[in-house]
């Protein structure tokens, strides 16, 4: 019987020691339980107005305050002291998408939090219409997009028409994509190679969309140009000028009141030659 006896309570002992390892039921129930509203979809621009909702409905810890925050950034105006939150979003747009949290803080515990996704197509805000650069020169386009999730971004050339996706052969193309942001670099242009479209297209899992950016490539000689025309115009305006005083100028003419020299001493030597003639008849 004590042989028996040994192992069986050997076994009991061990089976109360790894129960009190193991977090009992209640230890679960420690934990905060936060019940979200859905994620939201924005499919048109302006959305009907929507409401995101959380609701704090298991804890165990006393409640300081809660609030939301908007991809990690606190929203003005909405700390208080409550368990059920909404926040209200009237005509959402793509900008008003990302991550929203609602944050609950409690007295002497870890705060807890919830997420709910707020989802829109890229709707691309800002990029250069064009670029005017010589050749030789460094080019830079940008386009900077709001929307979530963040989109891929991808960089096009039209050729022909159609877009063709930049692949960096030579060198002279360089991409850079940061979240909502994206910039092509284009070194040395080539006035035979680089002028034309180029196309950034921003794509995630709701929608994409897609603008044109006109890249002018000029000539070495660009900048002399207008030097050149002041140049051209200015010598022509002199030849007018000279042209017009010309023909604007008569042949030299002699006064009839003031008979030229050789003239004049002609008609006085004849008038004393008849004074002479007129003394020797007398």
């Amino acid at each position: 019987m004590s042989g028996s006896s040994l192992p069986s309570a050997l076994a009991l002992s061990l089976l109360l020691v790894s129960g009190s390892l193991l977090p009992g039921p209640g230890a679960a129930q420690n934990e905060p339980r936060i019940v979200t509203s859905e994620e939201v979809i924005i499919r048109e621009s302006p959305a009907p107005s929507v409401t995101l909702q959380c609701n704090l409905t298991s804890n165990s810890h006393t409640l300081t305050y809660s609030y939301w925050t908007k991809n990690g950034v606190e929203l003005t105006a909405t700390r208080k002291n409550a368990s059920n939150m909404e926040y209200r979003i009237n005509k959402p747009r793509a900008e008003d998408s990302g991550e929203y949290h609602c944050v609950y803080h409690f007295l002497n515990a870890p705060k807890a939090n919830a997420t709910i996704e707020v989802k829109a197509a890229p709707d691309i805000t800002g990029h250069k219409r064009s670029e005017n650069k010589n050749e030789g020169q460094d080019a830079v386009m940008y386009c900077k997009s709001v929307g979530f999730p963040h989109p891929e971004w991808i960089w096009r050339k039209k050729e022909n028409g159609m877009p063709v996706e930049i692949v960096n052969t030579s060198g002279r193309f360089i991409i850079i994509n940061r979240e909502n942001y994206t910039e092509l670099s284009i070194t040395n242009l080539q006035i035979t190679e680089d002028p034309g479209e180029y196309e950034c297209n921003a794509t995630n899992s709701i929608g994409s969309a897609s603008v044109v950016t006109i890249l002018r490539v000029r000539s070495h000689l660009a900048p002399l140009w207008p030097f050149l025309g002041i140049l051209a115009e200015i010598i022509i305006l002199v030849v007018i000028i000279v042209v017009y005083e010309k023909r604007k100028r008569p042949d030299e003419v002699p006064d009839d009141d003031e008979p030229a020299g050789p003239m004049k001493t002609n008609s006085t030597n004849n008038h004393k030659d008849k004074t002479l003639r007129q003394r020797n008849t007398n």
